[in-house]
């Protein structure tokens, strides 16, 4: 039993990217397939596929990399809100990443999305992770 599949899934992501993997396979849930097509609609990912073939599921996620210098589109993945503390934010709060390059995905009432949606749409949530 994993306690926090969020961070799991982060670890996961980072891990295959310190190794060079082309393709990372991560056990499958609603709240990790939103997070993927949001990495996936902000280029952080080349593509991604669910395969729903066992019980649980698996995300098939293909990592990017630059062609010249080999290194990773995800230069981090950093979890803020923890299952021992959460982090809520007022949509006038909403964090910044590095000054707007990178993106804070948020869990919201109308579902998992970048600050820059939840800014648009005036709603807060909880703070899942950085990317930059």
């Amino acid at each position: 039993m994993n306690t926090d599949p969020i961070a799991d899934y982060l670890t996961r992501l980072r891990n295959a990217i310190k190794a060079n993997h082309r393709i990372v396979e991560i056990p499958s849930s609603k709240i990790k397939k939103e997070i993927t097509r949001v990495l996936h609609e902000k280029g952080y990912i080349q593509s991604y596929r669910f395969d729903n073939s066992s019980v649980q599921g698996t995300i098939k996620i293909a990592l990017k990399y630059n062609p010249s210098t080999k290194q990773s589109a995800i230069v981090n993945l950093e979890r803020i809100s923890k299952p021992g503390l959460r982090k809520y934010v007022h949509f006038e709060n909403l964090p910044r990443v590095l000054n707007g390059l990178g993106v804070a995905i948020l869990s919201t009432s109308q579902g998992v999305m970048t600050e820059k949606e939840a800014k648009g749409l005036n709603i807060g949530g909880e703070v899942l992770c950085y990317v930059y």
